[in-house]
């Protein structure tokens, strides 16, 4: 089929180049001209893994376009996937400006029947809306004989995993209440669900919610285990059988139940606010997400006030160097958007102190977030930045700090103390080098 995508960002690029693995005729747009030339090269603006290399080859055997040409691309398109930001608003609520305009643009330039596919984690409501823009744009171009439908299809993409998960959905979720659209998209999606029918079905509004539900829903887990982790801390229990001991229960599971550092990204921290945002409009109180949303926020500070128990019987933290591993939100990406790791290095450098940081991703998106600063030196090593440090805070799972050499860093670090964000360690390891341990809810207590 062809398909265009509208948007080159995380999921228009993962979207669009796995449609085109899958045999589709696939531009994808942008309007940063920039950027377009440098994904015709196969210059990718995001890590994620493998997805550099399927570029490369979709451009290759031409099944993989980009143009920053709205008249191209929707021309180009039988189908349109609309991937554009939904970025926060200071309100809280989803900035649907790129939405907005994506929407215009196709209007402007459709002349055949199509299918309009948001992709875009949206609020309720928002397929309604495009659907009256593109027809007032068609009405102003006296074109209102253009058939079109369109279509809610979320996205249920993690990061460090995309394409996989693209690939091999759980789900796919489409919104729509127009019988041959629907078929149209069963067409796209049959050699993802060869097993299986995978597609579910419903109305744009049910699909629009069912995203916002499904991040708030693993939000709500993450934040509830690490408001228990406190609990558990305080009351000398262990978050770790805790975990185990409700995670055998099939009502529950056993995914999404580890403490930790607090959650980031792109998506959770956003959807949960925005949903509550969406309430608030509609008179109802979220108050479980507002919550969900405040323990969060709560839950980054953890790390910090750990570290500034420690040293104030050391003098304070002025003038001492805290080692980080991991700076981006979760393994295997560079985002680092509202990331735990920079959080605590806001605090650490407000309370005197400098940083040493490793991350083998992210340490560009974290210069870029962090600004100009000469108290946070980036290392190209996890050793490295432990050299002339006082303390390690491990904020970030990588697989390559999962067993390091504890008798090194005990010889590293001045002051012997390491503060583990995700529960990597066992105390009697670290503790039988030499080091102070703290951890997340497993009763140690600062």
């Amino acid at each position: 089929m062809r398909i265009t995508v509208l948007g080159s960002g995380y999921v228009g690029l993962v979207a669009g180049t796995c449609l085109s693995v899958l045999g589709n005729d696939v531009i994808c747009l942008d309007l940063d001209e920039l950027k377009i030339e440098k994904l015709r090269q196969a210059v990718l603006p995001i890590y994620e893994p493998g997805l550099d290399s399927n570029v490369a080859e979709m451009v290759k055997v031409g099944r993989l376009r980009f143009t920053s040409k709205y008249e191209e691309g929707v021309a180009h398109a039988d189908i349109i996937f609309v991937a554009v930001g939904t970025p926060q608003a200071k309100n809280g609520a989803a900035d649907l400006s790129f939405i907005r305009a994506a929407a215009a643009g196709v209007g402007r330039h459709l002349v055949k029947k199509s299918i309009i596919v948001i992709k875009s984690t949206v609020p309720v409501g928002t397929a309604h809306m495009v659907k009256e823009i593109v027809e007032g744009e068609l009405a102003s171009r006296q074109r209102t004989d253009v058939q079109f439908a369109v279509v809610s299809n979320p996205e249920f993409l993690r990061e460090g995993n995309a394409i996989q998960d693209f690939m091999r959905p759980d789900r796919i979720v489409i919104g729509s209440d127009d019988a041959w659209a629907v078929e149209i998209m069963r067409r796209i999606y049959a050699p993802l669900s060869r097993n299986h029918d995978k597609l579910l079905v419903m109305s744009p509004r049910s699909a629009e919610l069912t995203k916002y539900a499904s991040n708030a829903m693993l939000a709500t887990r993450i934040s509830f285990m690490n408001e228990l982790s406190r609990f558990a801390e305080a009351a000398g229990g262990n978050i770790e059988d805790v975990r185990r001991g409700i995670g055998e229960d099939s009502r529950i599971g056993r995914h999404f139940l580890y403490a930790g550092a607090g959650y980031g990204g792109s998506c959770f921290p956003k959807d949960v606010r925005a949903l509550v945002s969406a309430g608030r409009s509609l008179g109802i109180d979220m108050s479980i997400l507002a919550a969900v949303d405040t323990v969060n926020n709560q839950q980054k500070t953890i790390l910090f006030e750990k570290i500034a128990s420690f040293f104030a019987s050391r003098g304070g933290l002025k003038g001492k160097t805290i080692a980080i591993w991991g700076l981006a939100f979760k393994p295997d990406t560079d985002d680092v958007r509202e990331a735990p790791s920079l959080a605590l290095i806001e605090r650490l450098l407000s309370a005197g102190a400098q940083v040493r940081a490793y991350d083998p991703i992210a340490v560009h998106t974290a210069k870029t977030a962090l600004g100009s600063t000469d108290l946070v030196t980036f290392c190209s090593s996890a050793y490295e930045a432990l050299a002339g440090a006082d303390a390690l805070a491990l904020v970030t799972e990588y697989r390559e700090f999962r067993t390091p050499d504890f008798d090194r860093i005990a010889a590293s670090l001045t002051e012997k103390a390491v503060f583990d964000g995700r529960n990597l360690y066992a105390r009697a390891d670290l503790e039988a080098a030499g080091l102070h341990y703290f951890d997340i809810g497993r009763g140690n207590g600062v």
